[in-house]
């Protein structure tokens, strides 16, 4: 004989719906306005972390949502999932009487409930609610069948992140703990006189970056906007104002490649210090990131799949062309872009062109023989000046500049710089960087002369950092996508999707 045919999705739902109507022929409202919870699950199971088989003479209010019911007879049991943890109930016909027992056998896993009742521990020795009272607050039509308990399913965790939170312990965790590094940052700063301000999101001129932007009208203007690739020109323009410490923590946005490690909408971290420099940012940097871990996580040596990466202070420091020279076996210091395009054509280093810049020429070796190797936490200072427009360069060799990237897992974490006050050096860089775009470099930064002007006004001597937080959060929580720390990632419709938009 065969088995019967498990019921589709499509009757799963419908099944929910005719429970729905039931419960609502009923005179049950499946959508509640309030209900006033006056218990915490984790401070009840805290609570009463000693209790015994007899119930405790007070009662207890929580509410969540239903899941695993297992029912037996005139009995039965569930956990209620609140934001940080779940509790057993158990529901009784003799206590609730034969209509609330009644309503409890029309609930589903997925319903939304409050429960009221005291605490007891069963005898296999978990702490429980026996319930005296419930209530339905707002009725789940989509299946929660046990099957889909860890969905697995990428594209529907991903495009389905409230039935991901639910299901999938592990996602709702790696998201507190983001909640949890970002206000640590915030409290870290402050507490050492920074101060927290906001620069627009909608630019006449993007920079701060070198990355093509996501460009907008505004109708009553009738002018182009850009949507912000980087708070930078706008910090370093208060910076000039006089705020000696100051920092953002905010969305950037950049029409550019969808992978791992990159969705279009991102948020970092920029801070600016008065009187500081490179070296400053770097010791901030490490500072800021291990007091983080430390306090947050607690060990220092954390899993990323299979590695481990070990973040115990004092991180490695090496010039971008000591890193070539270690990993790639070449020198690229001192030689004409000639010299160094016929090194990156030896070394097999892919998409170069004679176009480049001897900078652009070199960043591309390094990308290709030194960052992969760097798993553990790494700065890497000293970039080409041609292709950091912003930061000051090496009075001792001046192809180069007082820049640093941090790399951990082989991914850019970081980047910081001495920042450029020469208003003159600037404006030729920017120029030089125009000069770039006319033979097709997109990235390639657009003159600002507003910000040329700012630093006509007098910025002091600072130093400059910008910090990848979705990266930050992705290594500390041992998650291999950026999709994975983010609540909606940026994703491509389906085709059903496609169609609606055409239509």
């Amino acid at each position: 004989m065969a088995e019967p045919e498990e019921p589709s999705e499509n009757d799963l739902k419908q099944m929910r719906r005719e429970k729905l109507a039931k419960l609502i022929k009923m005179g049950i409202d499946p959508y509640q306005y309030r209900f006033f919870v006056k218990d915490d699950i984790s401070a009840v199971k805290k609570k009463y972390a000693d209790i015994g088989q007899e119930k405790s003479p007070d009662t207890v209010t929580i509410a969540g949502r239903l899941m695993g019911t297992r029912r037996h007879g005139k009995a039965g049991f569930a956990d209620i999932l609140g934001q940080n943890d779940r509790i057993q109930v158990y529901f009784r016909l003799d206590t609730l009487g034969g209509g609330r027992f009644d309503t409890f056998k029309l609930l589903e896993t997925g319903d939304i409930i409050g429960i009221k009742g005291p605490v007891f521990r069963t005898k296999m020795g978990e702490i429980t609610i026996a319930v005296e009272d419930f209530q339905l607050l707002t009725k789940c039509l989509l299946p929660f069948p046990e099957k889909y308990h860890g969905l697995k399913d990428v594209e529907t965790r991903y495009r389905q992140r409230y039935l991901d939170l639910v299901v999938n312990p592990e996602v709702r965790k790696t998201f507190i703990m983001r909640s949890r590094m970002i206000s640590y940052m915030r409290s870290w700063l402050d507490k050492r006189g920074y101060l927290e301000v906001e620069t627009p999101t909608l630019q006449p001129i993007y920079g701060g970056a070198l990355a093509r932007p996501f460009k907008t009208h505004h109708n009553y203007l009738d002018i182009d906007l850009y949507l912000r690739i980087a708070p930078e020109l706008y910090l370093k323009r208060i910076a000039a104002g006089g705020l000696e410490r100051i920092y953002e923590i905010g969305k950037n946005f950049r029409n550019e490649d969808i992978d791992a490690q990159h969705n279009p909408e991102f948020t970092s971290l920029e801070l600016y210090e008065a009187y500081s420099d490179y070296f400053g940012m770097m010791s901030l940097t490490e500072s800021l990131i291990c007091d983080l871990i430390k306090d947050l996580i607690g060990n220092f040596k954390l899993p990323f799949g299979e590695k481990t990466i070990d973040f115990t202070p004092q991180w490695k420091r090496m010039s971008m062309a000591d890193a070539i020279l270690e990993y790639g076996k070449v020198e690229v210091r001192k030689k004409d872009k000639d010299e160094i395009f016929d090194i990156a054509n030896q070394l097999g280093v892919p998409r170069v062109s004679s176009e480049m810049s001897k900078g652009e020429l070199i960043g591309a070796i390094f990308d290709f023989t030194a960052q992969p190797h760097l798993i553990n936490p790494t700065f890497i200072m000293n970039h080409p000046s041609d292709i950091s427009p912003l930061a000051r360069r090496l009075k001792e060799d001046p192809d180069f500049s007082e820049r640093f990237e941090l790399f951990i897992n082989g991914w850019e974490m970081a980047n910081a710089f001495t920042e450029l006050t020469d208003p003159r050096q600037q404006l030729e860089n920017f120029q030089s960087q125009a000069e770039s775009r006319v033979k097709g470099n997109e990235e390639a930064h657009p003159v600002d002369e507003d910000f040329v002007n700012a630093l006509e006004c007098g910025l002091p001597p600072t130093g400059g950092l910008g910090i990848g937080v979705d990266r930050i959060v992705m290594v500390l929580t041992n998650s291999p996508s950026i999709k994975d720390v983010l609540f909606f990632p940026q994703m491509r419709p389906r085709e059903a999707e496609k169609k609606t938009a055409s239509d």
